[in-house]
């Protein structure tokens, strides 16, 4: 075989096995919702 066809079987080889290559998940840190504190009845209106 010629260099040029080794070369190009060599990048399909790889192209192929990054292709197929297990995908690492992303991982999203979210900040959580402050916490409020709920009003509580006094029993009058205001």
């Amino acid at each position: 075989m010629s260099n040029i066809v080794k070369i190009v079987m060599c990048l399909g080889l790889v192209a192929v096995a990054s292709a197929c290559a297990k995908k690492q998940e992303e991982v999203v840190y979210a900040d959580p919702a402050p916490l409020t504190v709920e009003p509580t009845y006094t029993g009058k209106y205001k």
